[in-house]
């Protein structure tokens, strides 16, 4: 598709979502930009055809073609073309819970990526200009949802390009993850979980906490929870059956672990509305 322009959305109603676009565009002819203090907001950007440099406080980068670059908001930045023709595009946004979305998805920093295949996050941001050129009621809304939808798209490449011995760390970790699916009940060890991926445990642990951000056994014991919740919503049985069948066979070891990750007791839990999660 081709973009260049940018368009602003300023639609206050939407400003009390998680999310909403404050920018999306593009350039074919890419300026020079500089901000000594940053930028207020998060920006996105790609570099669709020829080169720029990306300079910080700390660093100075060729950006070629099919590269990201994400500038956290306030971060000083200068960035400007080395080609004749350097085609940029862009997204800039924010929200209420912006921050704590950053936070969890680790863009926090600058970020300098080239994606094996962007075919996804091409898609959408092209869902997003589109809605933001048709749609003038309900496109705001709609980018709501697809900023997040793309930020998404980009940490899991991003996480996922690393890879060990050659294998991304979601191939790694799916037969793991797949493994504590199917076993969550029984007992196993560490050794059990990384010989699946034929690593160390202590490599394990260290893989699954920067793509998880929890440790393997953590994963485990909110899958049991998780498991209990449901059959104490949906079921009769009684909490040490429960228990049992979730991995727990000591009664007293199962309500103790469930008020600390719950904040209330099995039986406390049973009594709520099943609409309470």
């Amino acid at each position: 598709m081709h973009v260049n322009q940018g368009i602003y959305p300023n639609n206050p109603q939407v400003w009390h979502l998680p999310l909403f676009l404050v920018g999306i565009g593009g350039s074919e002819y890419q300026g020079h930009i500089n901000r000594p203090e940053g930028y207020y907001w998060n920006q996105l950007l790609y570099s669709v055809k020829g080169q720029g440099c990306l300079k910080t406080e700390s660093s100075s980068t060729i950006i070629s073609e099919g590269c990201y670059f994400f500038l956290p908001n306030n971060l000083p930045h200068e960035y400007y073309p080395i080609t004749d023709n350097w085609e940029v595009r862009w997204v800039v946004f924010d929200g209420f819970a912006c921050s704590q979305i950053m936070q969890e998805l680790n863009l926090t920093q600058l970020i300098i990526f080239t994606p094996d295949d962007n075919t996804a996050l091409e898609k959408l941001y092209n869902k997003m200009f589109v809605a933001q050129k048709t749609d003038k009621v309900f496109g705001d809304y709609t980018c709501s949802g697809l900023i997040y939808d793309y930020l998404l798209s980009f940490y899991q490449q991003v996480v996922f390009k690393n890879s060990t011995r050659g294998t991304s760390k979601s191939d790694l970790l799916m037969p793991i993850l797949n493994y504590i699916d199917d076993h969550f009940a029984e007992d196993f060890s560490m050794t059990v979980l990384a010989d699946l991926a034929d690593i160390s445990p202590q490599h394990l642990c260290r893989i699954f906490k920067e793509t998880m951000h929890m440790r393997p056994m953590e994963y485990l014991t909110y899958r049991r929870l998780g498991e209990a919740k449901n059959l104490l919503r949906h079921s009769d049985a009684s909490i040490a059956n429960i228990g049992c069948k979730c991995g727990f066979p000591d009664p007293a070891y199962f309500s103790t672990i469930f008020k600390r990750y719950e904040g209330t007791t099995p039986a406390e839990y049973r009594k709520k509305p099943k609409a309470i999660g």
